[in-house]
């Protein structure tokens, strides 16, 4: 007989004796974050010294957001931020995406971020030769071998992602739009499973990591044809052998086998590493709650109302 978490007439989850509850971790993009509360239409914030700290604020105000959410009912939690912009991909490809382009006041707040998700109490992994794409695609992966852990939600909207989701124990939470992508959703969304998300971007590209995918590959054709041969391997050299329901087949081949060397390398570009060291153990990421540092922040940088809502919140 398994031991199974029992429910208090309060509604809340208590264990058999010598058994933790059941794990929910919240895995957070925090350069995902920390663009969305840049471009968002909330009033801007300078810190004393001068510098603009809107974004910082609200990666803040968005993680107290999450943590008192009480339909997410978070225990374990970190955040992974691009810091720098730059990671082994760029030796690979020298097309792939760097800090060109990024508002430089936006830039300059990475590290700020990065110290307030700290004093809320959360763990943060800044990634330098790898990505915070890498972190949470290795989070994931280890904690979903952990028994105790219930569920592990992935929070970003970002496609490279959605390589990462099984069945309906690692799943993308989409916070923005109020959306859960387990499996069935990503085969939904891309009309492929989770696992030919890599080669799935090899052909059409990523604009937002600076590859540029196969001529003529478009999102329907590689949906339909990997839908059919899941990884570029297993795709028929002649194209006369590829399914019926394949249009333009021999177009298609064509293409992949006269651009195959660079297929194969945006394929790696797209794959998310899961080797990268983030936590020995999970009980490393459970949130205890925000320090007192935190209401010392929140003073320094002038945030009255970040001030009351950790207030608010904690009592």
């Amino acid at each position: 007989m398994t031991d199974r978490p029992l429910r208090t007439q309060s509604g809340t989850l208590a264990c058999r004796p010598g058994k933790l509850p059941p794990v929910r971790l919240h895995l957070v993009d925090g350069t995902y974050e920390l663009y969305r509360a840049h471009y968002a239409p909330r009033p801007d914030h300078r810190a004393p010294e001068g510098w603009d700290a809107k974004a910082t604020v609200g990666v803040a105000a968005s993680l107290l957001s999450l943590l008192h959410d009480p339909a997410e009912e978070v225990t374990h939690i970190a955040v992974a931020f691009d810091n720098p912009i730059r990671s082994f991909r760029n030796e690979l490809f020298d097309g792939y995406k760097t800090e060109e382009g990024v508002p430089p006041e936006l830039l300059a707040q990475f590290d700020s971020a990065e110290d307030a998700v700290r004093a809320l109490g959360v763990a943060v992994w800044s990634m330098r030769e790898f990505e915070a794409d890498d972190a949470l695609a290795s989070a994931a992966n280890k904690a979903a071998k952990d028994h105790r852990v219930k569920q592990v939600l992935i929070c970003t909207p970002d496609k490279d992602l959605s390589q990462c989701v099984v069945g309906s124990r690692v799943v993308q939470l989409d916070r923005r739009r109020e959306i859960v992508r387990d499996e069935i959703g990503v085969v939904a969304k891309f009309g492929i499973k989770p696992q030919s998300i890599p080669d799935f971007l090899a052909v059409v590209g990523d604009t937002a990591d600076g590859f540029p995918g196969l001529p003529g590959w478009g999102v329907k054709a590689a949906a339909l044809v990997l839908s059919q041969y899941p990884h570029l391997e297993g795709i028929p050299k002649d194209w006369r052998e590829w399914h019926p329901s394949i249009r333009r087949a021999r177009l298609l081949s064509e293409s992949l086998h006269n651009s195959w060397s660079e297929a194969l390398l945006f394929r790696t570009l797209a794959t998310l590493r899961l080797d990268v060291p983030v936590f020995e153990t999970v009980e490393d990421l459970r949130w205890k709650g925000a320090r007192s540092s935190f209401e010392d922040y929140c003073r320094r940088m002038r945030s009255p109302d970040l001030l009351a809502r950790v207030r608010r919140q904690t009592q």
